[in-house]
């Protein structure tokens, strides 16, 4: 019996790629082939060229219309010369990955974004007002302070059927904001489960009515911004005790500010204020159990001399496969 293949891909809008889908019906027994697309109407070619090509690197499950059939997630490559596109910077991580990939390393990434009505406004937020100030929303329970969380559920257990990497979900401090983690994976792998992690959450956010959004600071004022931390390591940062490594690391991002910063995601600077549990975007720090800094470095992490650090920075709208790009670059350029 014939399958459907969802395809998925990131198309080239500015300053904040989107995720597209089209669905491929495919005979049974037969692998989702190479497929072209108009790129001409997702930011991605002129209307004289408009051919691209989307080459399948990951299936897993379709968790919505069950059975065989899959999410396909694709590189986008140009037609004529089959060249990564411009905008397909998964490519540049695949190099980054296979070219230290003896440093063994390993990411996971913590996913936040806020659900907006389709006004505009937060779920939480009354109509034409303001809800009470942050504090109980955190990992909060009970009516008032938890939203639409019939989706998150819905959510979390697409990504379990779907076979992706997810290690949980909480409530954020913002009314109608959460977040989910994947991990923990090399680079690519990390950044394949949450393209299509966000995407599931994009298809669902449709059954109910919301709008999923990944702005940096969708709300102004005295509410937290959304960020998608990154926590990174590699193999002598858990097997050294004595915290070299760890420290090493963040000594290495600590030289490359600017890079990092300017490649994390769209409107950085609205919400790495130094305020909300962020540190200024222009300027680095990394401390233990310190959430105001630019990288933290986990309490038992110190205690056991050993682990991982958390990079703070990354805005929710960042692009994954630039972020752990530039991460293994940065960090295992210097080890190595």
């Amino acid at each position: 019996m014939a399958y459907q293949a969802e395809y998925i891909w990131i198309d080239g809008t500015e300053p904040t790629p989107l995720l597209r889908s089209k669905t491929k019906i495919i005979a049974d027994g037969k692998t989702p082939p190479v497929w072209g697309f108009d790129g001409s109407s997702t930011n991605q070619a002129p209307g004289d060229k408009s051919d691209c090509a989307l080459i399948p690197v990951f299936s897993c499950p379709d968790p919505i219309r069950g059975g065989d059939n899959i999410l396909v997630l694709c590189e986008v490559t140009n037609a004529v010369d089959g060249k990564p596109h411009p905008t397909n910077t998964r490519a540049a991580c695949v190099k980054a990955q296979k070219k230290f990939a003896k440093h063994e390393m390993i990411f996971g990434i913590e996913q936040e974004y806020t659900l907006l009505k389709l006004d505009g406004t937060p779920a939480g937020f009354p109509d034409g007002g303001y809800p009470a100030p942050q504090g109980p929303y955190y990992c909060g329970v009970g009516a008032g302070r938890v939203e639409a969380r019939d989706l998150i559920e819905d959510h979390t257990q697409a990504c379990l059927d779907a076979g992706l990497m997810i290690e949980g979900t909480n409530a954020e401090v913002m009314p109608g904001q959460w977040e989910f983690q994947i991990g923990a994976a090399d680079a690519i792998t990390v950044s394949d489960h949450l393209t299509v992690a966000r995407w599931l959450l994009h298809r669902l956010g449709e059954d109910y009515n919301l709008v999923v959004s990944f702005a940096a600071k969708p709300m102004k004022g005295d509410w937290n911004g959304a960020g998608a931390h990154t926590n990174f390591s590699t193999k002598a940062m858990r097997e050294d005790t004595n915290m070299k490594a760890i420290k090493a690391a963040c000594e290495a991002i600590g030289k490359k500010v600017d890079l990092h910063v300017k490649n994390y995601g769209h409107d950085i600077e609205s919400r790495l204020t130094g305020a909300h549990e962020t540190a200024p975007y222009n300027k680095f720090s990394y401390g233990v159990s310190n959430r105001g800094a630019s990288i933290r470095i986990p309490w038992q992490v110190e205690r056991d001399g050993k682990g991982y650090a958390e990079d703070r920075r990354p805005n929710a709208n960042c692009d994954p496969y630039t972020v752990t790009r530039l991460i293994v670059e940065t960090v295992c350029g210097a080890a190595s």
